[in-house]
């Protein structure tokens, strides 16, 4: 931990200075998945959006309170930032928290609200036939055998008939599974770095400016 005035500091903008890398990354991302038509689901989008504009506007708070001293400034962006703390670390080990059970209703409820078309692109990426038996007797699942799921699941794209490696359940329950994992590590690293910021933030603000009292230098 920085002692003195100056590189407490230049820590504190450092660390605001990589919030705002992140931030533009975030939207950068989620521009591109628009842009690329990888994302459909629009509140998804503006979830992305929103976080990196508020995290650019917390990271803009916590240099201006840097670089002038203030101490209100310093006492929101504490505040703001404690609170994203405790939220982050929450959502973070509940996204370690979630075991298979869970993971199996989740890609069941997503497989049961989306629409055929959804269905049949999810077959087409991850080379499966329906979600599983029980599913499949209540919920026909889309057509498996068009030319483009054939040739993925098939060494021969002349076969007639192209029996798809199961259902997608497993498939989608360990992309769901990977993308809690790497959500919730994610997260208790960048939490951790937000109560990194609040220390720094409380030790910098009950620091003296020494050029508020020359005698500080002789």
């Amino acid at each position: 931990m920085c002692g003195g005035f100056t590189c407490s500091k230049n820590a504190l903008i450092a660390l605001n200075m990589l919030y705002i890398v992140v931030a533009f990354i975030l939207i950068g991302v989620a521009v591109y998945g628009r842009a690329a038509s990888l994302v459909t689901n629009l509140p998804i989008i503006g979830g992305i959006l929103a976080c990196g504009i508020i995290l650019i506007l917390i990271s803009l708070l916590g240099m201006m309170g840097a670089v002038k001293h203030h101490q209100v400034m310093l006492f929101f962006y504490m505040l703001i930032l404690f609170l994203l703390f405790l939220i982050q670390f929450s959502v973070a080990c509940a996204c370690l928290g979630v075991n298979q059970s869970q993971q199996e209703q989740l890609a069941q409820q997503g497989w049961n609200r989306v629409d055929n078309a959804t269905r049949a692109n999810v077959q087409k990426t991850f080379t499966c036939c329906g979600f599983d038996a029980e599913v499949d007797k209540l919920l026909p699942h889309p057509e498996c055998f068009d030319v483009t799921v054939r040739m993925r699941c098939c060494s021969d794209a002349e076969h007639k008939v192209c029996d798809c490696p199961g259902g997608c359940l497993h498939k989608l329950q360990s992309t769901i599974s990977y993308a809690f994992q790497l959500c919730g590590w994610i997260g208790l690293f960048f939490s951790f770095t937000e109560f990194m910021g609040v220390l720094l933030t409380v030790r910098y603000r009950n620091q003296k400016d020494p050029r508020a009292n020359p005698s500080a230098f002789l």
